[in-house]
């Protein structure tokens, strides 16, 4: 036995390509990590289209170029899955956002109406007795705290009727490339960093494959094709890797699922906190009520909570004193539009939309960890499913190049 591994030993030894033959797994296993490597910056890089003509002679991440796409996507197979809008609202607690509002507007009661007046007759308004001007501020500090619980509630009451989900999550991305990709980054970071670590092991497997094979079919164009061969399946391997298989199967001592499949409980977490504050939080939400699809209805509802704090005996007489019976209409919606503005800067505040959306991120995170491998897998493949190909198909273009190269470097006798 040991005469024969002797034997053919010097053999291999006395092959005038002795060193480009017994290097060939080294070299599958470095350029399986390259390209499995530039694949996925390829997947993620660059954000906006670099190359002479777009589409066909540049590059655009994949991610980022099919940002709207995947959006709807996670809207339709994520979002719309855990929870409704109305429901999303209501667990955030609309009687706190109300306090939280009318904290912001109070504080601001004699800026707005001083602004308001000043916009329509400065001289008027600045000359008006200073007590007058303290019972209109006083009025409208007084009954600010129960129009807002009511518009408040009222909004949430009627938000599927006010916002686009979809539409919003969807501009949303398409607005902020980095964002997506971001998201994308975070949830999945683990499993393309182990794409990546794995593919030298796989590319050194194929390539004692590809090394036998040359053996016994030395041909001179071999090596590309294997290369191109290796290329495609370890590409192929490698993403397989993450989704599959789709549900735990048990060999020996080891328990076998695709990479995302078994890190569902972290992910969930990671993918509720980053779409509670990044995608659907109280601040997007409301912007979208105010500017978005359906701004005018938002308006409208606005215009009729906002109308009491008008029809008061004082300010009535300080608006009309002010305006003129004629401008009373008009002042109305101007005060509308500035109530709106006003309303949102105070939602804007950081610590308060993480305080909410911590709220919301628990309850999320818990239904995505109740779901089926089948339908927690739809979160984010589907996303990118159909470009999968490319990925795979860049392998064996970049397998069969560097298998020309190693012919031309190492086989050349």
């Amino acid at each position: 036995m040991i005469d024969s591994i002797v034997e053919f030993w010097l053999h291999l030894r006395g092959l005038p390509n002795f060193w480009g033959f017994v290097t060939i797994p080294i070299v599958a296993a470095v350029v399986t990590w390259a390209h499995v490597w530039f694949a996925m910056k390829m997947v993620f890089y660059p954000l906006e289209f670099v190359g002479l003509w777009k589409p066909w002679i540049g590059w655009q991440g994949i991610v980022p170029r099919k940002a709207g796409k995947m959006a709807g996507i996670v809207v339709d197979n994520t979002l719309s899955k855990l929870g409704s809008l109305s429901e999303i609202f209501r667990e955030m607690d609309p009687d706190k956002i109300a306090r939280h509002v009318t904290q912001g507007l109070v504080e601001r009661i004699e800026d707005m109406v001083d602004e308001i007046m000043n916009d329509k007759n400065r001289v008027f308004w600045e000359n008006l007795p200073v007590s007058f001007k303290k019972r209109v501020y006083a009025r409208v500090r007084r009954q600010t705290p129960a129009v807002m619980e009511g518009l408040v509630r009222d909004l949430g009451e009627n938000i599927e009727d006010l916002i686009d989900l979809k539409a919003m999550v969807v501009r949303q991305m398409e607005g902020d490339k980095a964002l997506v990709v971001r998201v994308f980054l975070e949830v999945g970071s683990p499993e393309i960093k182990f794409i990546v670590t794995s593919s030298f092991w796989i590319g050194l497997t194929f390539g004692f494959v590809q090394m036998v094979l040359w053996y016994f079919f030395p041909w001179s164009w071999g090596l590309p094709i294997y290369g191109a061969a290796l290329g495609y399946a370890t590409n192929w391997v490698a993403l397989a890797m993450v989704f599959r298989p789709l549900n735990p199967i048990k060999i020996g001592p080891w328990r076998m699922q695709g990479l995302f499949l078994k890190r569902q409980p972290e992910i969930s977490e990671k993918f509720a906190e980053l779409s509670t504050l990044e995608m659907v939080s109280l601040k997007h939400l409301v912007n979208e009520m105010l500017t978005g699809k359906y701004a005018e209805r938002t308006r409208a509802l606005i215009r009729r909570h906002i109308g009491p704090l008008l029809e008061g005996g004082v300010v009535r007489t300080a608006i009309q004193l002010t305006v003129g019976p004629t401008g009373y209409a008009t002042l109305k919606r101007t005060i509308v539009e500035k109530a709106a503005a006003l309303s949102l800067q105070p939602l804007a505040n950081p610590q308060f939309n993480a305080d909410r959306a911590k709220v919301i991120a628990s309850i999320f995170a818990s239904r995505m960890k109740a779901m089926s491998s089948k339908e927690f897998q739809d979160l984010l493949r589907p996303a990118f499913q159909e470009d999968e190909w490319i990925v795979i198909a860049l392998g064996a273009v970049l397998g069969a190049l560097c298998g020309w190269i190693q012919l031309m470097t190492g086989f050349t006798h």
